[in-house]
Formats: structure tokens, C-alpha cells, sequence
């Protein structure tokens, strides 16, 4: 594990502050894509550990780890998604890394094959106990045209819908009233914390930003695929002034 230290924070072992800095006052990260072999994040069983030690090191306590569930790509289910799980506790268990709870949910994106899902009245991989939390995503370019009535229907259906990385999904940008309402309309929305430090785009950080102003920020997590996700956390996240910002914010995470 001290080989992945030094991958981890460099040739030099971490300071007391950059220890200190961290993210432990969130507790738990609820979008990540650690599972290993289920998506297109950790591929094997070593780099689900890795990221598990990682995100541990950033200061979280539990990760609720949510592999993509779509019809056209990722065809996963609740049994695949909890046997990952089970290995993945039993290999951490044996790198002998201990005071990080582990548990799985999904991420699903809005398809035909989740409103059949819907529809059929499939129980679905939720998070948060008898809150029902379960994240959901859109295509990044064009909005669903049943939008509001999936939301609904999970709603409907005792689902709490939480909006992964809305800041992300460019048919939103220039209309940030219709996030206004979506929220308004009872879903909570999500936010990437790589955004803030524009990881992905400048589109996805001007959101982010003008999101957590406007306090619109109901949980945030880490969409950790692999270790360029948890080093640019730990080198450009953590010292972002909206980080201070966002977890200043009423979220939800620690109460997960």
C-alpha cells in the first residue's frame, strides 16, 4: 500500500495538512463508479481497492458506489451490482483497509429500458434507507422528453429522484430556470465536485458555480472512475474556494 501512497501524494508522504484537508465533513460519497467490471470505471479488483484506499484518504467514511444502469451499454442488475459489491468488501477487507463502509446503489439512465423498469414496477438499487434516493442521469445533449413524468412516476412509485451532474448536461446551459424548476418540482440535484475546479469543461463549472450561489446544491459526489478523478480532488478540489462554499451548503451526504 506505500507504493500507492506515492502514486497517491507524490515521491513525498502527505503533510498533517493536506491529511487534514480533506473532505471528512461530507462522511459518504454517493456517486462513484468503484465496482469493479460492471461500467466503465475501475476494470479490475486492484484498482477498485486503490480507489477505495484513495477515497478514504481524501476523508470519507462511505462510499455508495453506483455503476451505470442503461439498456443500450450496461446491463447490469441489483444481484450483479450487490455480488460486485461483496467481493469488492471482502478484497478490502484483506488489504487489511478498515474504517470505510462500502454499499451500492446505481445510476440509471433515463431509457426506454428505465421506463420499462418503471413501468413493470422492478424494485431499483436506491440509496439513503427508507429515504429511496436513487440517482438518475439524462444524455448530456439532448433533454428526455418524458422528463417530468419519469420523475413523477418515481416519485409515484416512494423513489426520492436525486439529478446526477445536471451542471454537466449542455441542453441545460442558458436556461438555468428550467433547473430552477426541476428542483422546485421536488427532485434533488447532485453535483459533481470536479466540476467546481473545472475538471470537465468550463460550461459544466460556470453551472456548478452559479449552482451552489444560488444554494441549488442537494448532495455532491465524487463520480470517481479512476485515479485521475481522485488526484485532481485532492490537488485541485480541495483548494477551490467553492469547495468551502458548496460544503457550506445544508447537503445531504452526511446523512447518508
Amino acid at each position: 500500500m506505500a507504493s500507492f501512497l506515492q502514486k497517491l501524494f507524490g515521491s513525498k508522504p502527505p503533510t498533517a495538512s493536506e491529511v487534514a484537508e480533506s473532505l471528512a465533513v461530507l462522511g459518504a460519497d454517493m456517486h462513484s463508479h468503484v465496482l469493479p467490471g460492471l461500467d466503465d470505471g475501475a476494470e479490475t479488483m486492484e484498482q477498485a481497492v486503490e480507489l477505495v484506499w484513495a477515497m478514504q484518504q481524501l476523508g470519507y467514511r462511505k462510499l455508495i458506489m453506483t455503476p451505470h444502469i442503461m439498456g443500450d451499454f450496461y446491463r447490469n442488475t441489483p444481484d450483479g451490482v450487490r455480488g460486485a459489491l461483496a467481493a469488492l468488501q471482502h478484497a478490502v477487507a484483506a488489504a487489511s483497509i478498515t474504517g470505510i463502509e462500502l454499499e451500492c446503489a446505481a445510476e440509471y439512465y433515463l431509457d426506454e429500458w428505465f421506463g420499462q423498469k418503471l413501468e413493470a414496477r422492478e424494485p431499483l438499487l436506491s440509496f439513503g434507507g427508507n429515504k429511496q434516493y436513487v440517482l438518475v442521469e439524462t444524455s448530456y445533449i439532448n433533454e428526455p422528453f418524458n422528463f417530468a413524468d419519469t420523475m413523477f412516476q418515481l416519485k409515484a412509485h416512494g423513489y426520492q429522484p436525486v439529478l446526477a451532474h445536471p451542471e454537466r448536461y449542455t441542453y441545460l446551459y442558458g436556461r438555468f430556470e428550467h433547473l430552477e424548476s426541476i428542483r422546485e418540482s421536488g427532485v434533488f440535484l447532485q453535483v459533481n465536485l470536479n466540476s467546481i475546479a473545472g475538471y470537465y469543461s468550463a460550461g459544466a463549472k460556470r453551472v456548478a458555480e452559479k449552482m451552489i450561489d444560488a444554494g441549488m446544491v442537494d448532495m455532491v459526489g465524487t463520480d470517481a472512475h479512476h485515479s485521475k478523478h481522485t488526484e485532481f480532488l485532492r490537488t485541485k478540489v480541495l483548494p477551490s474556494s467553492y469547495l468551502q462554499k458548496v460544503l457550506s451548503l445544508p447537503l445531504l451526504n452526511n446523512t447518508l
